[in-house]
């Protein structure tokens, strides 16, 4: 290879380098952070038998999650663990609440609802969602959740997704708790959340 040649490819190599940086520090080659698309509006009733849409979500930290009163086991663990996480939050679980939707509109009723959720070790601060087919079809669209019936006759279960969405008190998604989280790592992303500011958008 020439002397010639080497040169070019060297010259070649260095605007390559500084166009590169250039991109990288304009932000034309760094991907933009992209919060997931997970909420949107909503109208459903409440435990009490009142009508409520997302607005709900708004002045406060909310834990979302999806199950259904009859669940033999998703369902109730995620709702210990986060009254616990509340119990650990101190003074600033005023400021936090949990919200569980059903994916089981044919059987969890308003009074079902407030039934279940007034077990002593649930969250305090609850509410309790549900709605007809349609209504709870377009609420698990969009928090992107998965729920579909398991079985038939009156004792059939339903399979669902087990992630609760931290919302943050504009109503915005900050993160995901996981479902073997425990209480007090719920509670330190919950305050994480907090300590961001009501429009953080992470934990």
């Amino acid at each position: 290879m020439s002397r010639r040649l080497l040169v070019i490819l060297a010259l070649l190599a260095i605007a390559f380098a500084v166009l590169t940086a250039v991109a990288v520090r304009q932000g034309v080659l760094v991907p933009r952070q992209q919060t997931a698309a997970v909420g949107g509006p909503f109208q459903l009733v409440d435990q009490a038998g009142r009508s409520v849409d997302q607005s709900v979500l708004k002045g406060k930290w909310s834990a979302v999650f999806f199950g259904f009163t009859n669940c033999p086991d998703a369902c109730p663990t995620t709702m210990f663990s986060l009254g616990q996480a509340e119990k650990l939050l101190g003074p600033k679980a005023d400021e936090f609440q949990t919200v569980f939707i059903s994916v089981d509109p044919a059987r969890d009723t308003p009074r079902q609802l407030a039934s279940f959720l007034a077990t002593d070790a649930f969250p305090k601060h609850v509410l309790g969602l549900t709605g007809t087919p349609d209504q709870v079809d377009g609420v698990a669209k969009a928090y992107r959740v998965y729920f579909q019936k398991a079985g038939t006759g009156a004792a059939y279960s339903v399979d669902h997704s087990t992630v609760t969405y931290l919302m943050n008190p504009k109503g915005r998604f900050a993160c995901a708790i996981g479902y073997s989280e425990t209480p007090q790592a719920i509670a330190a992303k919950i305050q994480g959340a907090m300590a961001k500011g009501d429009g953080a958008e992470s934990c």
